[in-house]
C-alpha cells in the first residue's frame, strides 16, 4: 500500500524535473516550445512516453530545436510520436502566440 501512495509522488517529482529542464534549456526558442509542451501535454503521458521525452530532451539545444522546426534531419532513434506531438504543439500553440506578439 505504501508503494501505491509513493508512485504518484514519484511521478509528480519526475514531471517537476521535466518542467524545470524544459523551461530552462538556455535557448529561448526551445524554452518557448518545450516549457509549455511539458506543462500542458506531457502531464498526460504514460511513464513509457515520459522515458522517450526525457531521452529526447537529453540532447543539446541546437540539434533538438532543429529537429523540432524541421531544419535538421532527425536521427531515427528520436523520430518518435513524441517529437511529432511537440511539432504539432508548436504549430498549434506556440507559433500562433508568436504571430500575435506574445512571447
Amino acid at each position: 500500500m505504501a508503494e501505491e501512495s509513493a508512485r504518484p509522488q514519484a511521478r509528480e517529482e519526475r514531471l517537476k524535473r521535466l518542467s524545470f529542464r524544459a523551461w530552462r534549456r538556455g535557448f529561448r526558442e526551445a524554452d518557448m516550445v518545450l516549457g509549455p509542451f511539458v506543462d500542458r501535454i506531457a502531464v498526460d503521458y504514460s511513464d513509457a512516453q515520459l522515458d522517450v521525452l526525457e531521452a529526447l530532451m537529453a540532447n543539446e539545444d541546437q540539434p533538438l530545436y532543429g529537429w523540432i522546426i524541421g531544419r535538421e534531419p532527425v536521427p531515427a532513434e528520436f523520430d518518435t510520436p513524441i517529437l511529432t506531438d511537440i511539432r504539432a504543439f508548436m504549430a498549434e500553440h506556440v507559433a500562433v502566440a508568436v504571430q500575435k506578439g506574445i512571447g
